[in-house]
């Protein structure tokens, strides 16, 4: 049975700041790398066989961080990259009012659509099943792109509008009726002081 274990990256200095990450190459910060090193610890205990990972530095870091303790070569997808943000990438929303006005949401500035998201997202999970048939595949990506895909291939178990902390852990298993959570946003390999402020 095919399983895909996403994590999502560890903390950014954007994150804290609320800054709309999209594309950029931003860095880990100090509890990114924590949280980084407390989850390849964790998934050290499992049998991981294919480990994949966004191409953003925040998720690359995440990454090499993990295949450390997996001991895992690490492929690259551009399509687990961030829902790209267009014009608003580095701002926050007080920025965006500054500059767009408070109906900055009604414009076009160039951000990817939710549609879009999810059928990379879609397309990313269809291709590993069939490339990776009855493996373990871990999966380091971001937020908004994971929340999404897992809305788009098990929508009556998901919240769009849900938050995936950073470096928590979902699987996903493929199933006769189709794809199911085995886990879902779990940080039990956490400590308190790791967690996202």
């Amino acid at each position: 049975m095919t399983e895909i274990g996403f994590v999502r990256h560890g903390n950014t200095n954007w994150n804290i700041e609320q800054r709309a990450q999209g594309h950029s190459h931003n860095p880990l910060n100090e509890t990114g790398m924590t949280q980084a090193h407390a989850v390849g610890k964790r998934l050290a205990e499992e049998d991981w066989e294919v480990m994949i990972s966004s191409d953003l530095l925040r998720a690359r870091q995440t990454a090499e961080i993990i295949a450390s303790y997996l001991n895992l070569p690490i492929l690259f997808d551009k399509r687990l990259r961030e829902i790209s943000r267009g014009k608003i990438e580095g701002t926050i929303e007080e920025e965006r009012i500054e500059i767009w006005g408070e109906d900055w949401r009604q414009l076009d500035l160039g951000e990817e659509t939710i549609e879009a998201l999810r059928a990379r997202g879609a397309q990313f999970v269809e291709d590993t099943l069939k490339q990776y048939k009855g493996k373990k595949v871990l999966v380091i990506t971001h937020g908004k792109f994971l929340i999404q895909t897992l809305h788009e291939i098990c929508p009556n178990e998901t919240d769009p509008d849900d938050l995936v902390k950073n470096c928590s852990v979902t699987i996903i298993k493929d199933m006769k009726k189709g794809m199911g959570y085995k886990l879902y946003n779990c940080t039990r390999h956490l400590a308190e002081k790791e967690f996202t402020k």
